[in-house]
């Protein structure tokens, strides 16, 4: 595709999304929340008040409390490059199957110098 034909469907999806937040704005429904939503912060300034005390005043039970043990910290991407091959294996544990056959092959040890990111 072109770079011109590119711009003008482009230029075509912003007239279309203009058109369809013209007639969301236009709805009963969202100008009974807009206007909702000013009051509200009308009310936070005059009070000195943040969206999290807010929440915290209309919902005690709903504060966002760090989870300790539930979830499980992502394990870092490590990349393989086999020197002989060329073939680069990109893993975030050790139960990979191209891995697991290059230490089969290689033995633990060299397969593990041949760690070229870590990130």
């Amino acid at each position: 595709m072109s770079m011109l034909s590119r711009y003008f469907q482009l230029e075509q999806e912003i007239k279309t999304i203009r058109k369809k937040m013209q007639d969301l704005e236009e709805s009963p429904q969202f100008q009974k929340e807009k206007e909702f939503l000013d009051k509200l912060r009308e009310l936070m300034n005059e009070y000195d008040k943040s969206p999290g005390e807010i929440i915290a005043a209309l919902a005690p039970d709903s504060s966002p409390e760090p989870s300790s043990s539930k979830t499980r910290r992502k394990r870092k991407l490590k990349v393989y490059k086999n020197p002989e091959t060329g073939e680069i294996v990109e893993t975030r544990g050790g139960n990979q199957k191209t891995l697991k056959a290059w230490k089969e092959q290689y033995g633990s040890e060299t397969v593990d110098s041949w760690l070229i990111e870590e990130k």
